[in-house]
């Protein structure tokens, strides 16, 4: 075992647009004393990089705490169990949990999101891009959020990302009809190529205009997971008693004062429209329940995922940069390099 456990920390508070200097590589000991009752030692293989991460590196109190200065920058990641005290988690099963930028980690099934075993059949991309939390905050925030039903206009902000590419499919094999909107001929493309009817490429387009075109009896689900412009264009197309699913507000995450919220609420009361935002953690005692309608899709073919692969533990913090930048296509991911030079 490499005597060594790289990390990357949180260097300082990042100041609008993330930097690589706002994180700071050490090497520590791996932690090898003896583990307590039913705890594992782990060893990270694959990270995930998600938007909210950014939210985390705020000082302000939100659904996690902040990462603290100084501390490693949590990420989702699936891990290697390499010892263990726990017969529920053998040496040598993959588990997913929130492990940060890291080499190891130790984790106990009593932690407030504990390990949790891969499915057989179930790798770890797979288990970061397509059944873990992109997908469920999708099906959720549609079914539960946004009461879909067959035949409504559904409209996803971000629709090229690991969350809103899945929301336009769910949304297309729940009977909608969906339009896109992403950044990018590539990515409005990828977006009509997953079944929406249309993608408005709002890099290049009037976004309030195309949509009055392609939503002329208006917009039931608003699925937003970008906020500013954005939200305000969708909620001006709201149709009569429509929902707009708040699931993320990327264009504000490097804002170094709050953006201005959208102009046009009043367009809510006229339309006797509901705007309402959620968490998926909030419905992780029903991950049995997507599970039973997605994992059918997905071994169908039917439920498609796509995901940016980078390698190597060097490029961890301007792996978690491309996703601000909108390079990447999909999920977001990283694999751990372990012979690579050290940074």
């Amino acid at each position: 075992m490499n005597p060594k456990n790289r990390q990357w920390t949180l260097a300082r508070r990042p100041q609008g647009m993330l930097q690589e200097e706002d994180f700071a590589y050490r090497e520590t000991t791996i932690p090898e004393a003896a583990l307590d009752e039913g705890q594992v030692l782990l060893q990270n293989l694959w990270l995930g990089f998600d938007a909210t991460q950014r939210e985390w590196l705020k000082d302000q109190e939100g659904y996690l705490p902040p990462v603290g200065v100084g501390e490693v920058v949590r990420a989702s990641s699936v891990a290697r169990v390499l010892r263990s005290t726990n017969p529920a988690l053998p040496e040598g099963a993959l588990v997913q949990g929130l492990y940060g930028w890291q080499d190891y980690a130790l984790a106990h099934p009593g932690d407030a999101l504990p390990p949790a075993l891969l499915p057989p059949g179930v790798t770890p991309e797979m288990a970061l891009a397509a059944l873990g939390g992109t997908a469920l905050t999708a099906y959720f925030g549609l079914v539960d959020v946004g009461g879909i039903a067959a035949g409504q206009t559904v409209v996803v902000s971000a629709a090229g990302g690991a969350t809103g590419s899945m929301a336009v499919q769910i949304a297309k094999l729940r009977g909608a009809r969906v339009i896109g909107i992403a950044g990018g001929a590539a990515k409005c493309a990828w977006v009509r190529g997953l079944g929406a009817e249309d993608c408005i490429d709002y890099r290049n387009e009037a976004l309030a205009e195309r949509l009055r075109t392609l939503c002329p009896d208006g917009i039931d689900i608003a699925f937003d997971n970008v906020g500013g412009a954005h939200l305000e264009a969708m909620i001006a197309c709201i149709a009569p008693r429509g929902r707009v699913v708040l699931c993320g507000q990327i264009a504000g995450y490097d804002a170094q004062q709050p953006p201005p919220g959208p102009r046009n609420l009043m367009n809510l009361i006229y339309r006797r429209a509901r705007m309402e935002g959620f968490l998926m953690l909030d419905y992780l005692h029903r991950t049995g329940e997507a599970f039973a309608e997605l994992g059918p899709w997905m071994a169908s073919g039917e439920l498609r995922w796509e995901a940016d692969v980078q390698e190597g533990f060097h490029r961890i913090p301007q792996t978690l940069l491309r996703l601000f930048r909108g390079e990447n296509m999909g999920k977001q991911l990283l694999r751990i390099d372990r012979q690579e030079a050290q940074p």
